[in-house]
């Protein structure tokens, strides 16, 4: 098949790995950045231009979707879905699950647990927000913020305040969010394809940091999932309506809890912790997705 990563960057891992895999399958594989799509909107003939040539006879996209280009990488999988292209990763889900804020309302209102989180448009709500939030240290984060970046620990009232305080006058949307201290800077990575949990690692902050991102120097391993974890993961998935994805949960004293939905999860660390082909997975969904498009 004629398979394309909208991705923006050919030589990070992910992309890498996902060429590698779909070669070795025997696919014809290339990387498109999305941000050199041209869309050209007409009915009964949707295009896509890549540096100015006209794109065609693509069967699959597996777009790799970064934050900073959330919006459009959306309107460009929702054009290529329009010609009749599939697609492993779709517009919606994209933009729910990477909105935090909307992320986490979805999925609590489906039962599931999440930390308790508060947002206000309003600056003169700080000392309410950290008065419902209950006891501190606090997490403050940029609901837009990835890879550990725009998360802080909020030790007392005074440091949260002034923390809160600049993140406003910068017109920076942010969340307060409860620190889960028995979970001892270590959350659960679970990585999901179609309806299969294939790989799961802990990753665990270095010693004096609370964030466990392996961007940060956090060290990850193999573990197992309880029966209740692995419903919880794949649940979320439904409830925001992605085929792959990475879920990351904190394991706390009243059970998981679910800190993100990632819609386009990093291969790197999954793979060589796991030791997984998590790449050649996904390119197996996407072709069976392509044959059985209404399964």
């Amino acid at each position: 098949m004629n398979i394309a990563i909208l991705s923006r960057n050919p030589s990070l891992y992910s992309t890498a790995s996902l060429v590698r895999a779909g070669r070795r399958k025997q696919h014809y594989v290339r990387v498109l950045d999305h941000m050199q799509c041209d869309i050209s909107i007409e009915t009964g003939k949707p295009q896509v231009f890549y540096q100015g040539q006209l794109i065609k006879n693509i069967d699959i996209i597996i777009p790799r979707i970064g934050s900073s280009a959330t919006s459009y990488g959306a309107s460009v999988i929702r054009q290529f879905e329009s010609m009749g292209v599939t697609s492993t990763l779709s517009a919606e889900p994209l933009l729910r699950a990477r909105d935090k804020l909307s992320c986490l309302q979805l999925l609590a209102a489906e039962g599931l647990g999440v930390p308790k989180s508060l947002v206000s448009n309003n600056y003169f709500s700080i000392n309410e927000m950290l008065d419902r939030i209950g006891d501190l240290p606090a997490i403050i984060k940029l609901i837009n913020g990835t890879h550990g970046l725009g998360v802080i620990l909020a030790e007392s009232k005074s440091n949260a305040e002034s923390i809160m305080e600049a993140f406003y006058k910068a017109k920076q949307k942010i969340m307060l969010q409860e620190y889960i201290e028995e979970a001892k800077g270590a959350d659960i990575r679970v990585f999901i394809v179609g309806d299969e949990i294939v790989g799961v690692m802990k990753r665990q902050a270095k010693e004096g940091e609370f964030r466990s991102n392996l961007h940060r120097g956090a060290s990850s391993s193999v573990v197992s999932l309880s029966g209740l974890e692995a419903e919880i993961a794949l649940k979320a998935t439904k409830i925001l309506g992605l085929n792959i994805a990475g879920v990351d949960m904190l394991q706390s004293e009243r059970g998981p809890l679910i800190l993100e939905v990632n819609a386009s999860p990093g291969l790197e660390g999954i793979e060589t912790t796991t030791g997984n082909d998590i790449a050649g997975k996904i390119i197996d969904f996407a072709t069976k997705q392509k044959n059985n498009p209404w399964k």
